[in-house]
């Protein structure tokens, strides 16, 4: 297997006297979907926040490409993150927008990749300006910021909360195109089902604690389920019964 893409080690993030993460250590490979999984307050919205630099964890450490990431946001240019909910400059444009991203990130047309914004109507929406879109367009404005610099590594936050099924689809198609280009994806969700046929691996969060990472066709295999969200609860009823803290 090629060396991991991400790498966290004894990562544990504390805030006051409540630890939303402790000692994580997990990987994530290139070429491959991580589904992460867990109940609200699980840790995992910390643990993006901690690979995207938002926040600093209070222990351990995260190496992105072998290297350790510090203080130095650079290796964040090889990383598409679409938040769940995205904070956008209100006075401006979709089009402006798009522009001062390119800007910003030093886009090239070698680099860009702009098919999201015609496959997701936003083409006819350029004018439009930020502070009036419904959240379902917001949604799609976040996607293709996230993709359309053909990213090594995508984060995407409750990708498909606010789309309709078509662009959802779409959406999670490009993701998929990321995974076969031999970049590492990492996606949060609620709604298994649509995210599920396509991630490599679960991994389950609860109490800040990775309980595992597992493949999603061993965990349909191991409980006789075709879906996940009929696997996961028998899988952790057994992790229970077998004396395991989940």
């Amino acid at each position: 297997m090629a060396e991991p893409r991400i790498t966290f080690t004894d990562v544990g993030k504390r805030y006051g006297k409540l630890w939303a993460l402790r000692e994580l250590n997990v990987a994530f490979h290139p070429g491959e979907v991580v589904m992460i999984i867990g109940p609200n307050g699980s840790g995992k919205t910390t643990l993006i926040k901690c690979l995207l630099g938002l926040v600093r964890p209070t222990t351990g450490s995260i190496a992105v490409n072998g290297e350790v990431i510090g203080t130095d946001p650079n290796y964040r240019r090889s990383i598409g993150y679409m938040p769940q909910i995205s904070q956008f400059p209100a006075a401006l444009t979709i089009g402006q927008l798009l522009d001062m991203m390119r800007d910003i990130r030093g886009l090239n047309d070698a680099v860009v990749d702009d098919r999201l914004i015609n496959e997701l109507g936003l083409d006819k929406q350029l004018d439009k300006r930020l502070s009036d879109l419904s959240g379902g367009t917001r949604q799609k404005v976040s996607a293709v910021l996230a993709l359309r610099s053909k990213p090594e590594i995508l984060v995407m936050d409750e990708p498909t909360a606010g789309l309709d099924p078509v662009s959802a689809s779409k959406v999670l198609g490009h993701a998929a195109e990321v995974r076969e280009q031999g970049g590492t994806v990492l996606i949060t969700s609620h709604l298994m089902e649509e995210v599920e046929a396509l991630a490599d691996r679960i991994a389950y969060l609860e109490d800040g604690q990775l309980r595992f990472i597992l493949p999603m066709d061993e965990i349909l295999q191991s409980t006789g389920q075709q879906r996940l969200a009929k696997a996961l609860p028998l899988l952790l009823e057994r992790k229970l019964a077998a004396g395991m803290n989940v």
